[in-house]
């Protein structure tokens, strides 16, 4: 059972957020609506917009803003967790190419972003890495299971190959820097490791908090 103040009026615990197609501007002329896997979970206070593909089993915290308003468009793949006070966002006309398509951010499968990351286009995250507490992705490629440490910043058009460590507070912007980086920690993989089997969990368990029935559309009927 739930108490509260007596002095405190509800409603309480109200589920909202908002999903909905981009604004029409010069930039972006067509209305596009995000397409979310009914397994994704959405928090309260989630904001997205655009041509955004988000798959299955995904974890979207809440404050995360996800606005594929100018850059355009965006994926998020599967198993991934973008934890509280996550923004996306992306530069008009500027894309990276991933199987032959163009995509303004591409995160591919297990990512996972911590509390407060900006990931911004033209980027590119490959499956199983890790971006730390407010750190910045923008205008670079990161490769599989890389781990970008909390307050890092990786962008300049590098290329992360795959395994790289950028330690906490590093500014990655030119290549040179990028190819002198470290493999990954064993215990910082385990760290990376240990997120992931936890936020995995969260999609379902929340949903079953919530209550919630999904609609293909990813949203609540």
């Amino acid at each position: 059972m739930w108490h509260y103040p007596n002095n405190v009026n509800g409603p309480f615990n109200i589920y909202s957020y908002f999903v909905g197609s981009n604004p029409v501007t010069s930039v972006n002329p067509t209305p596009i609506f995000p397409k979310i896997n009914k397994t994704a979970f959405l928090s309260p206070f989630t904001y997205i917009v655009g041509d955004v593909t988000i798959r299955n089993n995904t974890y979207v915290g809440p404050f995360v803003s996800i606005r594929a308003d100018e850059g355009t468009p965006f994926f998020i793949g599967s198993n991934c967790n973008l934890q509280d006070g996550v923004i996306l966002h992306g530069l008009k006309n500027k894309h990276v190419e991933v199987n032959n398509r163009k995509y303004s951010v591409y995160i591919d499968d297990e990512v996972s972003c911590a509390h407060g990351a900006l990931i911004h286009g033209p980027c590119q995250i490959d499956k199983k890495v890790f971006i730390g507490f407010k750190a910045i992705v923008y205008h670079a490629q990161v490769g599989e299971g890389s781990f970008i440490a909390s307050g890092a910043v990786v962008t300049g058009g590098v290329t992360l190959r795959p395994g790289s460590f950028v330690p906490p507070g590093a500014h990655i912007d030119n290549q040179k820097k990028a190819d002198s980086l470290s493999n990954v920690p064993k215990n910082e993989q385990e760290f990376a490791q240990e997120v992931q089997r936890v936020n995995q969990e969260f999609p379902s368990a929340y949903s079953f908090v919530f209550g919630k029935n999904r609609c293909t559309c990813g949203l609540s009927c």
